[in-house]
């Protein structure tokens, strides 16, 4: 990251055109409008305006779709990617990369939103589909309604702003219970490997090995990704293939009695499966020795 001193992003931002009138009463922001703005366009006039840091007076939620590359909030470096939310509060320096790939929203908050909002920092990796689905169609509404001339559109847009500060609440309180549990997540998958190590040779799919364990299929691999960067299934299919890989290498035992053995509905399927993963078939492994 360089570092810059620069005027904030939300200098550089598309100014919103002149709000509908509200009732006296609207709750909406005191000092400065909440705002929507694409993550490409903050970059407009040099990649600087984003990755030198500063801090800005209003809270900032940054919500990438696509792409990848580091954000630095508070000191703390993190690489970021696709269906990363990270919520920056005021007075918080931070600067990120972005690059021709990167695509995403940034929500200025504005300097009294009067909506809850977390007092640090937060990096969400979001990785169901339906919380992402949940911030995207809140951020989608919130234009929608800062776009539309109908009778209390910028109320309408403060009480969607609301939702996303309750989408932050939940997801911060997710996040901060799994950080908590990463013993119970390396135990999930140490007593993976045991059972994948006892019943390999049985046909079992990652879902049957789920219900064994008394989790979702979504869970296990999530949770094997997390504590070893492979899927459920990778390490499913990678024990296979190297007890497959031995028998053919170390014994004459015919390659339908191979595929039975370990499992597999058929010869042929055993095949396909093989050659998926090793590029050859079992017969001409056997041949290369």
């Amino acid at each position: 990251m360089k570092l810059f001193s620069g005027a904030p992003l939300s200098q550089f931002s598309k100014p919103q055109a002149a709000a509908p009138r509200q009732r006296a009463d609207a709750p909406v922001a005191d000092a400065a409008p909440f705002r929507i703005v694409p993550v490409q366009r903050l970059a407009a006039g040099g990649r600087w305006r984003v990755e030198a840091m500063r801090s800005l007076s209003e809270p900032l939620l940054l919500w990438f779709t696509r792409g990848q590359g580091r954000v630095t909030v508070g000191g703390v470096t993190r690489g970021y990617g696709a269906h990363n939310a990270i919520f920056i509060p005021a007075g918080i320096m931070h600067g990120f990369e972005i690059g021709s790939q990167t695509h995403g929203m940034a929500v200025y908050f504005g300097r009294n939103p009067g909506v809850d909002l977390p007092d640090t920092p937060q990096h969400l990796r979001i990785r169901e589909v339906g919380p992402q689905s949940e911030l995207s169609g809140a951020i989608d509404n919130i234009q929608k309604e800062l776009a539309s001339t109908r009778p209390g559109a910028l109320r309408a847009a403060h009480h969607y702003l609301g939702l996303l500060g309750v989408w932050l609440e939940r997801n911060v309180e997710i996040a901060a219970a799994e950080a908590k549990r990463p013993d119970a997540a390396r135990r999930l998958a140490f007593r993976y490997a045991n059972i994948l190590e006892r019943d390999f040779r049985s046909g079992k799919s990652v879902s049957d090995y789920a219900r064994d364990l008394g989790v979702t299929p979504t869970h296990l691999t999530r949770v094997c990704n997390q504590t070893c960067g492979r899927s459920a299934s990778d390490l499913l299919h990678d024990r296979l293939i190297f007890e497959a890989r031995l028998l053919l290498s170390e014994t004459r035992e015919p390659i339908g009695k191979i595929a039975q053995g370990l499992g597999f509905a058929s010869a042929a399927y055993f095949t396909r499966a093989f050659q998926h993963r090793t590029g050859s078939t079992p017969s001409a492994f056997r041949r290369q020795g």
